[in-house]
């Protein structure tokens, strides 16, 4: 069991509320971190169909029998629990007495968060960041283009198992299994060529009519498709940022994977050959990189700041992190080579938003050396930890 960022702060909530929900991926190490941290607790999982059927026929027994600390996992599988949760903690049973976990981020917005809302903080963890792989002290996490193929899934690192039918059986399980409990689709074979385009897709601006024409599906079928995307974090969606507050709500934001190895595997990219030439090898790489900054902001309980800037001129830059009223310029480019055209969409918007509004303007790259180019910094692809801790730190 490696050390996971997350942990700090679910001990932390523990201490200041009376449950901890902790939703994210299946597979993403939940119950694994949770009875590390909390090794005395009972533990209980609600996939498991005795278990299920006790907590659904008698839920107020089932409590009591958890009684002086309980991991409860897979909490939406039985949502009414919530309810009388809620009763349970309001006897003041004390801080942190139940920690409860979730794949399902819209069944869990929907139960837990509105019966224990005030008496649970609600968390997130996602697959690891570069930094948490290494800790596995794997070969893997020394290459780019393996980097890029594994992905973050704990279990992948920990056994050794090899990326790509680990991840053909993570699909399989999730189609047949997840989308099916998230939402009525009634063809699985349609949903998955979905799933393959959407992949396809990572790191450009939604077009649901576009997605949809190419699925031979409703555009209306398209937004409800991409939820249950959402609702089981496969993908999270990037706003496009503007000065004007309500044109980010309204305009197109990115859907971008949330893990690179599960897109690579989508998108039918097996080896480090096949990566190096494959047309999309920039937008995976864009992919991970932006992935890799939205999980280390979650991780440290941090959702909102992160967006992306496009103007009707052309000028394109594919992170903006906002924070204490400044902003982080961020572009990513997968190649090896420093080149003059990698900064000049970033200097061209600290221009037009002015250096009292850019804090810091930087260029993540394929490559291995670090160089600054007049208001530019480049920094090498293992650097993602320091840019998405650059702006935290201005939130802490």
């Amino acid at each position: 069991m490696i050390e996971r960022d997350l942990a700090p702060h679910i001990l932390k909530a523990a201490d200041n509320f009376g449950a901890v929900t902790l939703t994210g991926p299946r597979q993403s190490g939940k119950s694994t971190l949770c009875r590390s941290l909390f090794p005395d607790f009972h533990y209980a999982n609600l996939e498991a169909p005795d278990t299920r059927l006790y907590a659904q026929e008698d839920p107020k027994s089932f409590l009591q029998s958890l009684s002086g600390g309980a991991i409860i996992d897979e909490i939406q599988n039985v949502p009414e629990l919530a309810s009388w949760l809620q009763v349970e903690i309001d006897r003041n049973t004390g801080p942190g007495q139940w920690i409860l976990t979730g794949s399902q981020n819209f069944a869990i917005s929907e139960s837990v968060s509105q019966s224990l809302a005030g008496r649970t903080a609600m968390l997130n963890l996602m697959p690891l960041t570069l930094n948490e792989a290494q800790r596995f002290k794997s070969d893997v996490t020394n290459s780019l283009e393996q980097v890029l193929l594994h992905g973050g899934y704990p279990r992948i690192y920990d056994q050794g198992m090899d990326a790509a039918e680990w991840l053909a059986s993570y699909v399989a399980t999730y189609v047949e299994r997840d989308v099916r409990s998230i939402a009525s689709v009634s063809d699985l074979t349609a949903f998955q060529r979905f799933l393959g385009l959407c992949a396809g897709r990572s790191g450009q601006v939604l077009n649901y009519s576009a997605l949809a024409n190419d699925c031979g599906i409703s555009q209306p079928t398209a937004k409800a498709w991409l939820s249950i995307l959402e609702a089981s974090f496969l993908v999270f969606l990037v706003p496009a940022w503007s000065g004007n507050i309500r044109k980010r709500l309204t305009r197109s934001p990115r859907m971008v994977f949330a893990d690179c190895g599960l897109l690579c595997w989508l998108l039918d990219i097996r080896n480090s050959n096949q990566l190096r030439t494959h047309p999309l090898r920039g937008a995976v790489f864009e992919s991970w990189a932006l992935a890799e900054v939205f999980k280390r902001r979650l991780h440290a309980n941090e959702r909102r700041g992160m967006y992306f800037y496009r103007d009707q001129a052309g000028l394109e830059v594919d992170l903006v992190l906002e924070t204490g009223g400044k902003a982080d310029l961020i572009e990513f480019k997968s190649g090896q080579t420093i080149s003059r055209n990698m900064t000049r969409p970033l200097s061209r918007l600290v221009d037009l938003l002015g250096e009292d509004y850019v804090r810091s303007a930087s260029v993540l790259y394929g490559g291995e050396e670090t160089q600054r180019r007049s208001d530019v910094r480049i920094l090498p692809w293992h650097a993602t930890a320091e840019l998405a801790i650059e702006a935290l730190n201005e939130i802490d």
